[in-house]
């Protein structure tokens, strides 16, 4: 993000600022973690003791449909959000569960595929899984050991 606050950065997405919106949207312009919605109540409640996991997950379902933020489903139970909504992909280790930014070769992640004639993309996420050079290293020292 340039510089922006919080608050224009939300009105420049269209989304009125409360109270609770701007912690969220905070949260996430701060920590390139890719959290997930249970690690932001987490975080915000020391400082937000009324707010609830409801009005969290609302406000990151408002944030992803007006563009603010990317929803990254990774599986069946884990949801994160990335507020780099820059077209980028994701490398997600299979051993750790570490989730990293990577870059694309081409500017948006939709010129990865071929779509057929007629279709249109509107967004597209890319995440590749596999082992990060930290499991790497590990498994191999495992199994020199061995």
């Amino acid at each position: 993000m340039n510089d922006l606050s919080t608050i224009d950065y939300l009105a420049a997405h269209g989304i009125k600022p409360s109270v609770q919106r701007i912690a969220v949207m905070d949260y996430l312009l701060r920590h390139h973690t890719h959290p997930q919605a249970e690690d932001i109540y987490c975080a915000l409640l020391p400082s937000m003791p009324t707010l609830s996991r409801t009005t969290v997950y609302n406000t990151l379902r408002l944030l992803t449909e007006q563009g603010a933020v990317c929803q990254l489903p990774l599986d069946d139970r884990r949801v994160c959000y990335d507020a780099h909504v820059e077209a980028h992909a994701h490398f997600l280790c299979t051993r750790c569960g570490a989730l990293h930014d990577v870059p694309l070769r081409s500017p948006t992640p939709e010129e990865q595929a071929v779509l057929p004639q007629g279709y249109k993309a509107e967004r597209a996420s890319l995440c590749i899984k596999g082992c990060c050079p930290d499991c790497a290293a590990h498994e191999q020292q495992q199994h020199a050991a061995h």
